[in-house]
């Protein structure tokens, strides 16, 4: 409890003490290991924003937890939301999350959302799909409720991301309760696989298993807040939030169990161990883990023209190391990493792409805003 009110207060006045060290960044040159770039504030007009996604036309869209849909159009933002969004159970860590849109987008104009919903007995991590139609949602559809609800208001993972199958995955965290992420009855502390309808696929890991939720497809997660899919390789790869220290980076296998909270390199928040073991057999190791905590948020394999050397890096927002993470991989190992724009945003929660080869940010505040990473 005292982690969680230190970390909300942070939240809701990181825009203040960071105005000075961003101000100062705007005219500055950085100089990383392979990069040389600059640093551009978009908007301050967000509160509290978490995910975000480019449309075919280059606009992008940006979640805001408490509720909203926003639009950031030529070098603006839209005052006014779009309409057609969910109600969402906005409470300390829950709201409206993540963003995905349907890789044939262009013709369908379907796009998904997660997000925490009220329900009874408190609020769960949901995936819905709605028609993008101009200034609003339309034919919203719940897919997923990633069960069971409990009035606990942290760790619904929530992050969306396709495969090259078209099937969609979205992270679900424990929601703080720890042996659910090892049960199979339940879908806590998990990712799931769908169909783009929400149908299950035939060949999910655990299809036909007694007792066994046939929507899982990993388990043993804590709250993954990062989910993308390998350009080249076409794997799945997510970030996870340890406790204190043990955030992890995960090559997501079909039917691993990645051992939350039976083996982890965190411990409490107030100093004990919460197990004896950091591996143990039958489980998935992490890539990348991280003692101490960073908070890695987001999660994108840059593709781009703008770096040519940072084409095949991770980037993650780090919301408790105010920096942006690159990370390099040599197939499944962890080869090394750096930090971006260290110490001049507060709480970078995602990270995406643009259409021009440029990184974009968001940052988790009342007065949250969008950045972008240009060349110098």
């Amino acid at each position: 409890m005292k982690r969680r009110a230190f970390v909300a207060a942070g939240i809701a006045g990181g825009s203040a003490f960071a105005m000075p060290a961003i101000l100062r960044a705007e005219n500055k040159v950085f100089q990383s290991q392979k990069a040389s770039y600059r640093f551009v504030t978009l908007s301050m007009g967000l509160e509290q924003p978490w995910g975000m996604q480019f449309l075919p036309d280059g606009r992008l869209l940006i979640t805001e937890r408490p509720g909203r849909l926003r639009v950031y159009a030529n070098g603006k933002l839209d005052p006014r939301p779009l309409s057609g969004v969910p109600q969402v159970w906005s409470n300390a860590q829950g709201g409206l999350l993540d963003i995905c849109l349907h890789p044939d987008f262009a013709r369908n104009n379907t796009l998904y959302l997660s997000y925490a919903a009220p329900v009874k007995g408190g609020g769960l991590t949901r995936l819905a799909r709605a028609r993008f139609a101009g200034n609003g949602l339309r034919e919203l559809t719940p897919l997923l409720d990633a069960v069971p609800p409990n009035s606990e208001d942290i760790h619904f993972g929530s992050r969306v991301a396709f495969d090259r199958a078209g099937f969609v995955y979205v992270t679900c965290g424990e929601r703080g309760n720890r042996p659910g992420a090892q049960r199979l009855d339940v879908l806590t502390g998990k990712v799931a696989r769908l169909r783009d309808d929400g149908s299950i696929p035939p060949d999910n890991p655990f299809v036909g298993r007694p007792g066994a939720r046939p929507e899982i497809f990993t388990y043993g997660h804590r709250n993954p807040q990062g989910l993308t899919m390998h350009p080249v390789t076409g794997r799945m790869w997510s970030v996870e939030h340890g406790p204190r220290g043990g955030d992890e980076l995960n090559l997501l296998k079909p039917g691993a169990n990645y051992g939350w909270p039976l083996a982890t390199h965190g411990t409490e928040y107030h100093g004990p161990k919460i197990s004896e073991f950091t591996s143990l057999p039958g489980m998935e190791d992490p890539v990348r883990y991280w003692v101490p905590s960073i908070s890695p948020c987001g999660l994108m394999v840059y593709t781009g023209d703008a770096f040519p050397g940072w084409r095949g890096s991770f980037f993650t927002g780090a919301l408790s190391n105010f920096a942006l993470f690159r990370i390099e991989v040599d197939g499944e190992r962890y080869v090394g990493e750096e930090r971006l724009v260290v110490d001049t945003l507060p709480y970078i929660r995602d990270v995406r792409q643009g259409p021009d080869g440029f990184l974009y940010l968001i940052t988790n505040a009342d007065k949250g805003g969008l950045y972008r990473i240009e060349p110098a």
